[in-house]
């Protein structure tokens, strides 16, 4: 959430301003907000969670450096590296106070994601009404809206314990991702130097497959395709896609792929393709 809020930033015109200012105090609250997550989670969190990659990659210092040398924004480097240097722990070491802390936590999540949605919500429809110009695809600001209500949904059942469906919301996640997953290949292909001609046919053929991805899994809610056909099909295309985004992430950092991809973003789509693989191993 504080990386969107920062690719809204950078995105408006001068005239906007004071939707540039906005978007700060948001990128700076779920700094916050992170910090004390960071904080909380020592010698809690999973093993299997650190090494997935989903909240630091070996590129994400260098993108977060790289991002705020662009684009002259304070982006706090200290909180990855406080990320990098968390120790794994059991599930024994929750206490109530812990889970005091956690609870707070997940109420003031809940009041700045909503607040961050309903921001989206209004630059989103500015630009379709053509009030508004900013560099970010129209897609993109629906995709990063869909990703935060997703986000509240999550917080807001941690915070009631409502039981679920355990395959339903297995393959729920799985048409989620993998349109997420679609879409990224389709702002990478959009992004790319068009004298990138192979990575942009790359691309074209990620986003191509993970919009059928997205049919399969429809099928399978539908009971027409198998539940473990399409998670195996999901994995397969994600560690493509992963692989492809990391490449991709490096060789931007090396300035040796022509694009207008914001280093910080390369990273940060990576690291939801990790995020992604870690559901896939638990669903199958």
């Amino acid at each position: 959430m504080k990386e969107h809020s920062f690719f809204l930033e950078i995105g408006f015109t001068p005239r906007d301003s004071n939707f540039m200012d906005q978007a700060d105090i948001f990128r700076r609250e779920f700094d916050r907000l992170l910090w004390d997550v960071v904080k909380a989670s020592s010698g809690v969190v999973s093993q299997e969670f650190l090494q997935a990659g989903e909240a630091f990659t070996q590129y994400t210092a260098n993108a977060e450096m790289a991002s705020a040398y662009f684009t002259g924004i304070d982006i706090p480097i200290d909180i990855t590296n406080a990320e990098i240097n968390l120790m794994s722990g059991e599930s024994g070491s929750i206490h109530k106070k812990l889970e005091e802390t956690v609870y707070e936590i997940n109420e003031r999540a809940i009041e700045l994601i909503g607040a961050l949605i309903q921001f989206k919500a209004t630059i989103l429809s500015s630009v379709l009404n053509c009030n508004m110009f900013t560099v970010n695809y129209p897609l993109l600001i629906d995709h990063i809206m869909r990703e935060a209500n997703l986000y509240l949904q999550m917080v807001k059942s941690l915070q009631t314990g409502e039981d679920f469906d355990k395959i339903r919301a297995a393959l729920e996640q799985e048409l989620f991702w993998n349109r997420i997953m679609g879409e990224h290949a389709k702002f990478i292909r959009g992004l790319l130097d068009p004298t990138e001609e192979e990575l942009i046919q790359t691309a074209n053929n990620f986003g191509n497959e993970f919009d059928q991805l997205v049919e399969e899994a429809k099928a399978a809610m539908d009971n027409t395709v198998p539940v473990s056909t399409v998670t195996a099909d999901s994995m397969e295309a994600t560690i493509a896609i992963r692989d492809f985004k990391a490449q991709g992430t490096k060789g931007i950092l090396e300035c040796n792929v022509k694009s207008i991809i914001i280093p910080l973003l390369g990273d940060h789509t990576l690291r939801e393709a990790n995020h992604y693989l870690r559901l896939l191993e638990m669903f199958r």
